[in-house]
């Protein structure tokens, strides 16, 4: 009953702290669409078909008009066509790819004046994609100096008690600390068991955006001290008004700023700054000093990856669709990872040698050759936020002990079944 009670607190704690990992609303008529192959994995040159239904109420919706597209994901279709389905159901012939990647069916349904839509994504030999990106070769002297500069300047931490979230077993506070330059700070909601001892410790990377952070004060309570971090410099508790100001204004598309430059691109004050939050942690009393995991999903997966190849004091990781993988796939023919900062929409401004080549600094591709500890990893074929093929390129490089957890439909959401072995993956290393 514990374990189960866990499992719901850290799920619960998702949903409602990260609406882009929740899965969707469930719509008024559905657009049922799934490759023939239970696994949905082909091998090169291996003929795709898509079954498709439209449904309400779960019964098939007959004459309804649909359009669908069939392409490798994210670029153009090669495959387009209208269509009656006269009993509500076909099957598309999707044609296949000649080599490891990812193919793409979306259906459009049109019904009583409204336009409902679904897909589906067929996986070619996924364990063969390679990387588009390549390693520079002072990838790794550049971070060791940037963490070794990043550790002289003086934590300053600043601590300040949350009455109004504390519970009879945690105390809560937030807390910022000095990040990679004077001045420079970083932000976050600590939460800290009452009773006296030493605990291991969850630090949470955050997704995309500028938002507010409340702390993860279920998990707290069986015992383990989280720190959830923002990564923009600004306070964490701050009204919604301030962050949806912030995400229209000075930081709408901060993922672009300085990208011309490695040693400013907007991602070294984040990277680094997750360092800091370990260094936190560990100057905390009530740490056990060992026993510590990263977790995120988006750009939070990514960050637990760069959290985790950077600093050895990680045991761990857990790492939903991560963002940020084989960014160069756009300018190699294929998707390539949000940001998507070498997408056609992006590449009028970006597609310069100095972008490219600060983007190799910062791609988790090049990260994840680097990992020595176990990692938990899950995604969906369906995600077009973060690629499937840009996640795989990073994935595959890993030589480190990994778990990947297929939700094949999902999108860039999660099923709590998926949550579920995430936190036994992460107690475990824990020793909860």
């Amino acid at each position: 009953m514990k374990k189960y009670t866990s499992i719901l607190s850290v799920i619960l704690f998702f949903f409602i702290h990260s609406n882009s990992w929740a899965q969707p609303a469930e719509s008024f008529v559905k657009v049922n669409v799934a490759p023939e192959k239970t696994d949905w994995v082909y091998k090169p040159n291996e003929k795709v078909k898509f079954a498709v239904s439209i449904t309400k109420n779960d019964i098939e919706l007959p004459n309804v008009a649909v359009r669908y597209e069939v392409g490798p994901e994210m670029m153009p279709p090669v495959k387009t066509e209208n269509v009656v389905l006269k009993n509500g159901t076909t099957v598309i012939d999707g044609g296949t790819l000649k080599e490891a990647g990812f193919l793409r069916c979306r259906v459009v349904a049109s019904y009583e004046g409204k336009e409902y839509s679904g897909l589906a994504t067929a996986a070619f030999s996924p364990d063969a994609i390679q990387s588009t990106t390549n390693e520079p070769e002072d990838f790794w002297t550049f971070w060791q100096k940037a963490k070794a500069e990043a550790s002289k300047i003086p934590l300053d931490a600043r601590v300040r008690l949350l009455p109004e979230r504390c519970t009879e077993k945690v105390n809560v506070y937030e807390v910022n600390i000095q990040n990679y330059k004077p001045g420079t700070r970083l932000f976050g909601i600590v939460c800290v068991p009452k009773a006296p001892g030493k605990y291991p410790a969850l630090l949470h990377v955050p997704g995309a955006g500028v938002r507010g952070y409340y702390g993860d004060v279920n998990t707290a309570e069986k015992g383990v001290i989280t720190l959830q971090i923002g990564i923009h410099g600004v306070p964490v508790t701050l009204d919604a008004s301030v962050y949806n100001n912030l995400s229209a204004g000075a930081l709408d598309g901060y993922p672009n700023y300085n990208l011309d430059d490695k040693d400013r691109y907007y991602y070294k004050r984040v990277y680094l700054g997750c360092v800091r939050a370990v260094d936190f942690i560990f100057n905390l009393p009530e740490f056990d000093g060992n026993n510590i995991v990263v977790m995120g999903g988006s750009q939070g997966g990514a960050l637990s990856i760069v959290t985790a190849a950077l600093d050895n004091r990680i045991k761990g990781l857990v790492a939903f669709y991560p963002a940020l993988c084989d960014l160069t796939g756009y300018l190699h023919g294929r998707a390539g990872g949000w940001p998507h900062l070498f997408s056609a929409s992006n590449l009028s401004f970006n597609n310069t040698s100095q972008k490219i080549e600060t983007s190799k600094y910062y791609d988790i591709v090049n990260f994840a050759r680097h990992l020595n500890v176990p990692g938990f990893y899950s995604w969906g074929y369906n995600d077009v936020t973060c690629p499937p093929t840009s996640m795989y390129a990073a994935y595959n490089v890993i030589t480190a002990p990994k778990t990947l957890f297929l939700a094949e439909e999902t999108g860039h959401w999660t099923y709590p079944e998926q949550w579920e072995k995430a936190y036994d993956f992460a107690l475990k290393l824990l020793k909860k």
